[in-house]
């Protein structure tokens, strides 16, 4: 199953069913009468969150939805039966934006949660509807109405507790797998990782989901390497933990690259509790580690942990913290079950696809 974050989809609901215009013409009832029913109601446009999901690639293979139209009305009395509704399936984090992509018409953040996104027209009246003491032969019944259509945008902001920052190679994904049953791909070369993962941590019987996104590199909110465009699925998380690699150059510009694409971003993400680490101190001598330590204390204004995800010195440390930061109660309700990591990347059409992978 490939992973897919945004898509554009058409929908529309059922148009209502038209009203009939009938008589009776049954033999020895002397006068008659309008015996024209209603039509039915078109089908609704229905959006739910379900469990089992974590990925819109089904959207990618359809794009256009349509409910049933309503029956129309018959003779005798009959109404024409409604419209059966299409329900459109998405994981619980997903927001719907009118076509413009700027403007919020839902966002599901709970399993279970439904929305209508557009309305079945309603049937029209029969002849029968409009019979009165004054007009005992109505010839007239109404049209149904028309339903609605729009075109909308589907985007997953996948629903964490805490999410991973850094530069490629900063060790996320190592880390990630480190601390749950997540497998991403692990290789020593930059752009390992092309696609978010997830991975519940259970830290002293607390247990939360960790979020591991694509490295960012100088540039990307211009669309530099694979952009910043995976930087939504960390949006809702309330800590961030930035890994620097103590194997890089200088710790205390990588700090300052991440967090100038994090500010560049929006989305209040440099607002968020940030835990800050140095990361990969098994791969440095004492000398080294004691100058990349005090390069990102001075960068980040704060002392990093020290830990390697590879021998596992102060991971527990780290997810303590991660605990600490995000409280008894976690923000997503997978902290409670099993999850496990994301399927492969497919970037949407309208992203071009990546030549390079991330990690």
């Amino acid at each position: 199953m490939k992973f897919l974050d945004e898509a554009k989809v058409y929908v529309r609901s059922g148009d209502g069913g038209n009203g009939c215009v009938a008589f009776r013409r049954e033999k020895f009832i002397e006068f008659g009468g309008p015996s024209g029913g209603n039509g039915g109601r078109g089908g609704d446009v229905v959006i739910e969150a379900v469990s089992g999901l974590n990925t819109l690639i089904d959207y990618r293979y359809q794009q256009h939805f349509k409910a049933q139209k309503g029956e129309n009305g018959m003779g005798k009395d009959r109404h024409g039966a409604s419209g059966k509704p299409v329900v459109l399936k998405v994981p619980v984090g997903t927001q719907v934006f009118d076509e413009d992509r700027e403007t919020l018409i839902h966002d599901f953040t709970k399993l279970g949660e439904k929305f209508v996104l557009a309305e079945g027209g309603n049937g029209g009246f029969g002849n029968a509807h409009f019979k009165s003491a004054t007009n005992r032969a109505p010839r007239n019944a109404n049209p149904g109405q028309l339903g609605e259509e729009r075109w909308i945008w589907l985007r997953l902001k996948l629903i964490a507790d805490a999410g991973l920052v850094g530069l490629p190679n900063a060790g996320k994904s190592t880390f990630l797998a480190a601390v749950s049953a997540a497998r991403p791909k692990i290789a020593d070369y930059p752009f390992t990782t092309l696609h978010p993962q997830l991975g519940v941590v259970n830290a002293d019987g607390r247990e939360f989901v960790l979020a591991d996104i694509p490295g960012l590199i100088e540039g990307a909110h211009e669309g530099a390497g694979l952009g910043d465009r995976f930087l939504g699925h960390v949006e809702r998380c309330r800590v961030l933990l930035h890994l620097v690699d103590a194997t890089t150059e200088h710790a205390g510009k990588a700090y300052k690259t991440v967090r100038h694409e994090l500010e560049a971003y929006g989305g209040a993400l440099a607002d968020k509790i940030e835990i800050v680490a140095l990361n990969k101190i098994d791969a440095v001598d004492a000398d080294t580690l004691r100058k990349q330590k005090d390069r990102l204390r001075r960068a980040a204004k704060k002392t990093p942990l020290l830990l390697s995800g590879v021998t596992g010195n102060g991971v527990k440390e780290a997810l303590h913290k991660l605990a600490d930061a995000i409280g008894e109660k976690p923000v997503t309700d997978k902290a409670k079950e099993s999850t496990t990591s994301v399927a492969e990347a497919e970037p949407w059409d309208n992203v071009p696809t990546p030549t390079t992978s991330q990690g």
